[in-house]
């Protein structure tokens, strides 16, 4: 193979998460690893599910008094999360 049919890896990557249906596939993938990352062992602990959709982060909870206390730090996981994305996808936060 010559030097110009050969891409390096990143940009194969990069080209790949354009394609709309594989990069939705891999934010979702990567927004549920960074949840379980960022927030404590108890929290996930109490995380039964996580779902994303079009800028809604769904997280489902066990726990009443869990899902009352994130209630109040919403902007703060927002911000968070979106930081270590380095792009603004989540927009709302839900916990049911």
């Amino acid at each position: 193979m010559s030097e110009e049919n050969t891409q390096h890896i990143k940009q194969v990557i990069a080209a790949l998460r354009k394609d709309r249906k594989l990069k939705k596939g891999l934010e979702k993938a990567q927004i549920k690893k960074l949840w379980r990352k960022l927030m404590s062992e108890t929290i996930d602990k109490y995380t039964s599910e996580i779902t994303y959709n079009t800028g809604v982060l769904t997280i489902y909870l066990t726990s009443s008094a869990m899902r009352e206390e994130l209630n109040r730090g919403k902007e703060k996981i927002i911000n968070l999360i979106n930081r270590e994305l380095g792009e603004d996808l989540i927009k709302k936060i839900v916990f049911k």
